[in-house]
């Protein structure tokens, strides 16, 4: 008889589940979420989150105690130097079951087991909740957000007719420099012109 046997054998003998578990809980650590069944699932959560609450202590013996579960000193470092802080001020209740559909085949049913702390969809920091207290509140900033765009508006405005008043007298400055250097052109051929004639006229008087 089974009286008070609260613990699940998964169809398996004990060597083998308590292996199947600590490889379980190493890829947890290892990826911060994985696919399996809802039994094992179920199985897995009791087996990692009291190790989870031993790394939070980092010292050699708490070290010593999960390597004895996980057998495996990379996921152990990993643990300890990754996990265990973001982890700090979590009391409990380090894992998240989501239930995912059954399994085409033998319909067993199936979740995703991950770390609370590592999705960021579901993390309370990233949302923040906005109440809403009366509909004054929000006609005032609505007249807020009206203004800021109306200052914006002007701003862009004044700062686009500066620009265009710079283009004009850039443009009148551009046409000055031309006219002065048309006269200056204009100067420089009656000059020669004039020590032409003169010229010519001095050769006529010596002939």
């Amino acid at each position: 008889m089974r009286h008070g046997d609260k613990v699940n054998n998964l169809g398996r003998k004990s060597s083998h589940r308590k292996a199947m578990i600590s490889n379980m809980a190493c890829s947890l650590i290892r990826h911060k979420r994985i696919n399996t069944t809802v039994a094992k699932a179920k199985a897995l959560r009791v087996f990692v989150e009291p190790l989870l609450t031993k790394s939070k202590k980092d010292s050699t013996h708490s070290r010593r105690v999960v390597f004895s579960y996980l057998q495996d000193k990379e996921v152990v470092t990993e643990l300890f130097r990754d996990v265990a802080p973001k982890i700090a001020e979590r009391n409990g209740g380090y894992t998240r079951i989501l239930k995912t559909g059954y399994r085409l085949g033998d319909n067993a049913e199936m979740c995703m087991i991950e770390l609370v702390d590592y999705n960021e969809l579901y993390s309370n920091d990233s949302t923040k909740k906005t109440t809403r207290r009366s509909r004054r509140g929000g006609v005032k900033k609505a007249a807020d957000s009206v203004e800021e765009v109306v200052e914006a508006t002007e701003i862009n405005n004044a700062q686009e007719s500066d620009s265009a008043a710079e283009n004009t007298v850039e443009v009148e400055h551009e046409v000055v420099v031309e006219e002065n250097i048309e006269v200056a052109t204009e100067d420089t051929t009656e000059t020669d012109s004039a020590e032409n004639t003169d010229t010519s006229g001095e050769e006529e008087k010596k002939d």
